[in-house]
């Protein structure tokens, strides 16, 4: 899906056009920050094709949160999807990869006319979006990586998806790195997505120790 030549291209033409990048990326490492340019999100969006890929996507920031807006394929009804997204919860173990997200400001609208069920549904207004947590709790057979959902926030654990929980390397890398390294907070600004790191340097023999000791026994997801 991404060409790695074009990954490259794409990373040399942004830095060209914006060389304070990389003393901003230098003085955010030494404080255990980084940040991942809003435009860079915008180009892996636009990378993403299919006929179930969304359409029309756009990213921008309402700090702390990202605000993405795309059109959808809302069974059969094109629907222009849209929210800001802040997440308040990442939680990373040798058996969890939990991830708190809180949904505000969502909004449903049409992308064209239709008469469906889905279209009728959204010109009622009957939707209460505000809460979109309350309506994936009632979702039928949801996804297993949702293991939470109330009010505006869902929690994902994507090491319930029964795939990830086999992957030996996936469980080997997180056993490694889960004793040492921490995130202590995702947050935006004007222009950048920033990942806020925490080092746990007392947990390093351990993570040594996990690194030797060679794979991690794989756990069903439960």
């Amino acid at each position: 899906m991404f060409s790695p030549r074009a990954m490259i291209q794409a990373a040399a033409g942004y830095v060209r056009k914006n060389p304070d990048e990389v003393v901003r990326a230098a003085v955010n490492a030494t404080g255990l920050r980084f940040g991942v340019p809003i435009a860079t999100l915008r180009w892996f969006a636009a990378q993403i094709t299919g006929a179930k890929a969304p359409k029309d996507v756009e990213i921008t920031s309402a700090p702390p949160a990202l605000r993405f807006s795309a059109v959808v394929d809302a069974m059969g009804t094109p629907v222009r999807a849209s929210a800001a997204i802040k997440i308040d919860e990442i939680t990373i173990s040798e058996d969890t990869l939990r991830i708190g997200v809180r949904l505000r400001e969502v909004k449903l609208t049409l992308a064209g006319e239709s008469d469906s069920p889905v279209a009728t549904l959204i010109k009622s207004g009957a939707l209460d979006l505000s809460k979109p947590g309350n309506l994936v709790k009632f979702i039928p057979k949801r996804p297993a990586a949702i293991v939470e959902a109330e009010g505006d926030r869902i929690v994902l654990d994507l090491m319930k998806v029964p795939k990830l929980a086999r992957d030996p390397k996936i469980r080997k890398i997180l056993s490694v790195i889960s004793p040492v390294l921490g995130i202590r907070a995702i947050e935006t600004d004007r222009d950048h997505l920033y990942v806020k790191l925490r080092a746990t340097p007392a947990g390093l023999p351990e993570a040594i120790g996990k690194l030797r000791n060679g794979a991690t026994p794989v756990r069903e997801p439960g």
